[in-house]
Parts: structure tokens; sequence; C-alpha cells
């Protein structure tokens, strides 16, 4: 399975910049005006897995694919979207089709981008969007606990619901349900207000390492659990270098992560995702799968015949199959075992399926 992230936020903080140096192109447009953006653009990127390096050396193999990653541009939001302000309906509607927001925060000065405010102010910026997201939950919300509609919607649904309109209208926060539904149950909801978030504070190259004011005071409201630091203008410098020069570059500036890898490490956390591996000769192979997976859900994920005849799985734990150079040996050592239905994938293990057709 692959995600994908919606990057959100105010017209001209940066969405484009980052799309553009997220996925390594210029595919998005990034012009100093607003709703530059107006269809969404997509860019689907591998994710970087130095596991995945160590197991094609060990077992020779012949390809290497990573799992993916998808990053969706959208067009900036304004004040009133929920309303169709700035065309506004258009771009709440392809919110609603990625799995996790990651809402981008302008957290620098500069005269010569323009702001739809008349201030750099990353709290109410973010509080506009997410009011705009509410508001249009609430609208869908009443349409479809209309009596007509009422009665096609499931208990649980309905029971999500009607939470969620009680929260919005009495100002609670929505966080509640994430306590009493999984996330799989709440997304089929398609509310906007309740799919996991990123925050990304963009910031100028002098803030890069310890943020800035505008940083801080968006951490003290919003905590720094969900959010992370980067200067898009910075990471798309960085992706028009070759390995060496970047590596270099990003010492320099004293950068250890890139933004890809940070926002892929919340994005799996926020999504409660995991990794594990399949390796032999012909290729070596990432795939990603929700936390607390069975093992026939993980065949799955490589072809639905997999999952419907399975037997079991030949599982070896990533530190083992490293340690003992491969399956022969992580065999021969005892390290390779027989997994039936009931088993739990854990991330990082390298697993055989067999099965029936």
């Amino acid at each position: 399975m692959s995600f994908k992230c919606g990057i959100v936020g105010l017209p001209n903080v940066g969405k484009s910049t980052l799309f553009n140096a997220l996925t390594n192109s210029s595919k998005a447009q990034a012009e100093n005006f607003p709703f530059c953006t107006i269809d969404p653009n997509i860019g689907v990127v591998p994710v970087p897995d130095e596991r995945l390096d160590k197991l094609v050396k060990i077992s020779n193999s012949k390809k290497k694919i990573n799992t993916t990653i998808s990053f969706v541009d959208i067009a900036g939001l304004v004040k009133g979207a929920s309303k169709g302000e700035g065309l506004g309906n258009k771009f709440l509607s392809h919110i609603r089709e990625v799995d996790s927001i990651i809402h981008m925060i302008r957290c620098f000065d500069s005269e010569d981008i323009q702001n739809v405010n008349p201030n750099v102010n990353p709290v109410r910026d973010l509080e506009i969007v997410e009011t705009e997201m509410m508001l249009a939950d609430l609208e869908s919300i009443q349409k479809r606990l209309d009596k007509k509609n009422k009665k096609n919607i499931d208990k649980e649904q309905l029971k999500i619901l009607e939470m969620a309109l009680d929260c919005i209208n009495n100002n609670k926060n929505l966080k509640i349900l994430t306590e009493q539904f999984n996330y799989k149950i709440l997304n089929q909801s398609a509310l906007l207000s309740l799919k996991p978030k990123i925050y990304v504070c963009n910031v100028d190259e002098q803030s890069i390492q310890n943020g800035n004011k505008y940083t801080v005071d968006f951490i003290n409201k919003f905590g720094d659990t969900n959010t992370i630091i980067v200067s898009a203008e910075i990471e798309n410098q960085i992706n028009q270098l070759e390995n060496d020069e970047k590596i270099n570059y990003m010492k320099m500036i004293g950068l250890k992560k890139t933004g890809l890898s940070m926002l892929i490490q919340k994005g799996y956390n926020i999504l409660e995702l995991e990794t594990f591996f399949t390796s032999g000769p012909e290729e070596t192979r990432a795939w990603t799968v929700k936390k607390n997976c069975l093992a026939p859900k993980a065949a799955g994920e490589i072809h639905t015949d997999f999952e419907k005849g399975f037997i079991r799985a030949e599982t070896i734990a990533y530190d083992d199959f490293i340690k003992h150079q491969g399956w022969l040996n992580s065999k021969t050592n005892g390290k390779m075992r027989l997994e039936g239905k009931d088993y739990i994938v854990k991330d990082g293990d390298i697993l055989n399926f067999r099965f029936n057709t």
C-alpha cells in the first residue's frame, strides 16, 4: 500500500516549492501570486530505507524496489473557502481524497513574497485553514444526518457523525473521536477535521537549525509531536545536488535529515504504518502495511491470491538476516520461523509466503 499526503495551507506559504523539493521535480508551479496551483499536482516518491540497500547486497538482487509515498500539492485555501471563496469548494474536495494532511505554515518574513494576510502569524494561519475544513465538515454532516439520508448510514458511522457534530457545535476537541475509533473507521467518515495531520513550519535558511520566534509561538500552541521545521527553499536546493554534494551541503548548514525523511517518519507514525521486505536473487522489495497486520493480509499486499491461499510465512527478523547474511545461514542457525495465520507482522521482517492457488 502507498499512502497519500495532501499539502495544504494558505496561498504563497511554500506548498509548491516543498512539493517540487519532495518529488525532485519542477512539476508544480511555484510562482508569487495566489492560486497559482488550481488543479492538484501529484508526485509518487520512493521511500528511502537504508535497510533495503543492505538486503539487496546480501541477496545479490537484480532489482531494488522501494515502497512509495504520494504527495498532493493542493491549491491554497483562504478564509471563506467552505463557502466557495477562492474556488474553495473544489480544493476542499481534493483534501478528502488523501490519507493525511501536511499543513504548510509560513514562519518567515519576506517583502518579496505576497501574503494574503497583513502579517506573518502561523497560529492564525493554521486556525483559518482548520476552521474552513471544520465548516465544510459541518455542512457535510448536516446533509448526511438529514432524515432521508440518515437511514442509509450504519450505526458506527452514525455515532461518529453525531459525536463530530456535537464537538463542532460545542467547540470541543475532535480528538476525542480518535480515542474511541481507529484510523480506518474514522477515515471512512471522510471528515477533513479527523484526518491525521503533520505541521510543517516553513522557515528561512537562518532558522533551519533552531527555528525562530514564529516556530516557538506555533509549537507552544500546537506542540512538537507532529511538527517539523523545514526550509522549502533549502530542500529544493538540496535536491538539485548530486549525492556527495548533497551530503556536504547538509553538513555545512547543519542539517541532519532532509524534509522528506522527517515527513516520512512522521507520516508512518501518525498513520501507524510499518515495512516488511521480500528478498531474493531476482529482487528485494519493501512493502508497507498497517501496524498489527496479520500475515495473510501482508501476503495480500503482494497479490490477492497469496492472501486467499495463505498457508504460512517463512519469517526472519531483519537483524538476524543481516547477522547471518541471508536466508540459508539464517535457517541453518535456527533464525527462520514458520508463522501461521495469526502471526502479526513486525517492522523489518523478511518474509516468504507459502500459499495454495
